[in-house]
């Protein structure tokens, strides 16, 4: 047997196991506390957050291309000025 389908497994035997105990209901209550927390932190998922990595990433370059042209000009300026 694979290592996942052990796990897989041992992971449904023990939920079935707890799911008959008060463990289940801490772990019901425990998992609403928690999101009920995460919900506060305002977190993002993956998407959005590569997203924004792209959005940053595009203007980056145009801000590298913009302080680029503006040295050439400024380059040009101090070479045509007395």
């Amino acid at each position: 047997m694979e290592k996942a389908h052990i796990l897989e497994d041992l992971q449904q035997r023990i939920a079935a196991l707890l799911s008959s105990t008060p463990a289940a209901d801490i772990q019901k209550n425990l998992k609403a506390l928690l999101m009920q927390q995460f919900a506060r932190l305002e977190l993002v998922t993956q998407e959005e957050f590569e997203l924004q990595r792209q959005v940053l990433a595009r203007t980056r370059e145009k801000l590298e291309a913009l302080e680029a042209r503006v040295a050439q000009l400024e380059a040009k300026r101090s070479q045509t000025s007395p």
